[in-house]
């Protein structure tokens, strides 16, 4: 991870509003369908509330960020919990009230090119946020995916230690809309293809589901016997918790990875029920995301947010602007020097009751 990553300190506490910028959007007033009010609105649709990081980090850090650099600026916030028509219905809506600017964490990628293409004949600008949409998009800001997916691999190994190149390995994916899901897959696949035994058991589980993920791994169970795998990749902590909870059922103990950091991930680990995470700074994406969309309610330059270039996963969409930023794995060692130390949760909010020996084994405090 490098040193600018790790010096980024996350929290949810509201930015400081003492910065007041000039009203945004004002050449834009006027050519709203809403009358002038909507071209100081920015629109943030977000997917889905299972994970919890979307409300409890996502929206107020974006939010927030809007508000310091635009303090007149007003966020129309919506979630589609999970579903695609919901999602477009909100998207359209924004679009008819005469929002210019609109920041879109989609539930479904593909389904999203017709809304971004009907929207950009409108001069409506869409910033993809942590999944790349399909349509010509004004922006992406999210992490390099398929690094994540090996990191994932790179952990798993790890926890498996001198067993790894013999083990059998079960993988539950994430949901098959999401963009990233692939490429979670795809990168862990070129580290788990080469160092383990073999995948012995693989499943994609629609919209994260933790339920459906824990079914699947008691088939899994039923199926390769409770001594026919040696480990189990999740793509997810949500996930992970599922998949943990039918294997003890089964009184089976295997290393079990995930991603995400959430709280309850971060507690599994601590007990040693979950041998690691990986850890995503929402912060600087989060900004950087909302510096985007105020730069381009007031028609101002970016380039210097967006380093990189993607193309769309379909080809069609090239030359996309893009900021992609890194992540790292957290297991009980570093725990105390990531998510503790960059302030996303507090020793506190972790180490509860049922957790404070396993805090203080660990050396939180």
């Amino acid at each position: 991870m490098n040193a600018m990553t790790r010096r980024v300190v996350i929290g949810t506490a509201a930015v400081s509003m003492a910065v007041s910028l000039a009203a945004c959007g004002k050449a834009g007033d006027g050519d709203s369908a809403a009358g002038g009010g909507d071209s100081k609105t920015i629109g943030l649709l977000l997917p889905e509330n299972k994970t919890t990081r979307y409300e409890t980090f996502d929206r107020p850090i974006i939010e927030a960020k809007i508000k310091e650099l635009c303090s007149d600026c007003e966020v129309k916030y919506n979630n589609a919990a999970q579903d695609t028509e919901t999602q477009k219905k909100q998207f359209d809506a924004l679009v008819t009230q005469g929002v210019k600017v609109i920041i879109l964490d989609a539930v479904d990628y593909k389904a999203t090119k017709s809304w971004v293409q009907q929207a950009d004949k409108k001069g409506v600008k869409v910033v993809a946020y942590d999944r790349l949409a399909e349509g010509p998009i004004a922006a992406y800001v999210s992490y390099d995916n398929e690094k994540i997916g090996r990191l994932q691999g790179e952990g798993l190994v790890k926890a498996l230690g001198d067993k790894a190149k013999n083990a059998n390995v079960v993988m539950i994916n994430g949901s098959p809309t999401d963009p990233n899901a692939p490429l979670f897959k795809k990168g862990a696949h070129s580290v788990l293809d080469k160092q383990v035994g073999k995948i012995v058991y693989e499943q994609d589980i629609p919209d994260w589901s933790p339920d459906e993920a824990n079914k699947k791994m008691g088939a899994a169970v039923d199926s390769l016997g409770k001594d026919g795998f040696q480990g189990v990749y999740s793509a997810n902590d949500g996930m992970a918790g599922g998949i943990i909870t039918a294997l003890d059922k089964q009184g089976v103990k295997v290393p079990v990875g995930g991603q995400d950091a959430e709280l309850a991930g971060l507690q599994r680990i601590l007990k040693g029920e979950q041998a690691f995470t990986i850890y995503k700074q929402i912060k600087p994406e989060a900004e950087t995301t909302a510096e985007i969309a105020v730069a381009l309610l007031k028609g101002e330059k970016f380039e210097h947010l967006t380093p990189t270039k993607v193309t769309s996963l379909t080809g069609e969409f090239k030359n996309i602007p893009a900021k992609l930023y890194d992540a790292q794995i957290v297991t009980k060692d570093n725990i105390a020097d990531t998510v503790i130390m960059d302030k996303v949760y507090k020793a506190a909010d972790i180490c509860t009751a049922e957790y404070k020996a396993a805090c203080e084994a660990a050396g939180i405090k």
